[in-house]
């Protein structure tokens, strides 16, 4: 059974008497720091204040009572001899002793309590700044991705227009070289009719002897460009100098134009891009509309 000094300390302490005694005894009444470490250690448990089961095999002594002793049997075997009370001031000097271990226990516990909380809180910081980096580390990613996407539309946009600046460079020469023999015969018939200029309010002056042409073009939202031509150029010339100037649209994207002519009212046919600027009547000058192409 429990030591009744080491017991009565305990319950002086403050613990209650069912909980010292399980400590005391659990601890095979080794003294009032067992005990006190055992109370410490099972602070939080549910079945701290149940009594401890008997150990089993442990055989009764003759004449004990089927109920059990509460008398401590002695060292030696004398029955009835018990362990001399402590004074009050040895009790004074126990419980200030036991109050200190106590103290100690629930600082270093405190202590522990702390170091664990510090630990999660730096795991917890540390968690964030990997989350943090990744996510960085995610962003810089879609920016690269995207600075590539624009350095491509922009090569690509680049490109395009070399293009179509080396299809009008192609387009010039082919028509120099197709109209540049053609030149003398057909201004041949024009000197013809030079020596009967009697009616010159029935018949307009010749076109051809215009070389060049300047065209005034206007666009969609009310600005105009203008350009002299050849007058020899054919007037898909004017078509693909109004693609590559006209700019920029909203949605980014570039819609086929289609040519008109305000007076008289005339929309110009694909048919009609393979003629010459004089053919057309637009020699010495023209206006014409730029509408967008229907496709059909």
């Amino acid at each position: 059974m429990a030591d009744r000094t080491a017991l009565d300390s305990l319950i002086e302490m403050g613990f209650p008497r069912a909980r010292a005694e399980k400590a005391l005894t659990l601890t095979g009444n080794q003294g009032i720091e067992s005990a006190m470490d055992w109370l410490m250690e099972h602070e939080d448990d549910g079945d701290a204040d149940e009594a401890p089961s008997p150990p089993s095999g442990r055989p009764s002594g003759p004449g004990s009572p089927s109920g059990g002793s509460d008398r401590p049997e002695a060292p030696g075997g004398a029955e009835g001899e018990e362990k001399p009370p402590l004074s009050e001031e040895e009790k004074r000097e126990q419980t200030k002793r036991m109050l200190e271990l106590v103290a100690q226990k629930q600082r270093e516990r405190g202590e522990r309590e702390q170091r664990e909380a510090v630990e999660r809180e730096r795991q917890r910081r540390r968690q964030g700044q990997e989350l943090s980096a990744a996510r960085q580390r995610l962003q810089e990613d879609e920016m690269r991705r995207a600075a590539e996407e624009r350095r491509r539309e922009r090569a690509e946009e680049t490109a395009a227009r070399q293009r179509v600046r080396e299809k009008i460079e192609r387009d010039k020469m082919e028509r120099a070289k197709k109209f540049g023999g053609a030149g003398p015969q057909a201004s041949s018939p024009a000197t013809e009719p030079g020596p009967v200029p009697s009616s010159p309010s029935q018949e307009p002056p010749t076109k051809r002897e215009y070389d060049q042409c300047r065209i005034q073009v206007r666009l969609p939202d009310g600005s105009s460009l203008t350009q002299t031509f050849r007058a020899r150029e054919q007037l898909a010339a004017v078509r693909l100098y109004v693609e590559l100037h006209r700019g920029e649209e909203p949605g980014g994207g570039q819609d086929p134009v289609q040519l008109l002519s305000g007076f008289p009212r005339r929309a110009f046919s694909e048919a009609d891009m393979e003629r010459p600027l004089q053919e057309l009547g637009l020699v010495p000058s023209a206006v014409l509309i730029v509408a967008k192409k229907c496709n059909s």
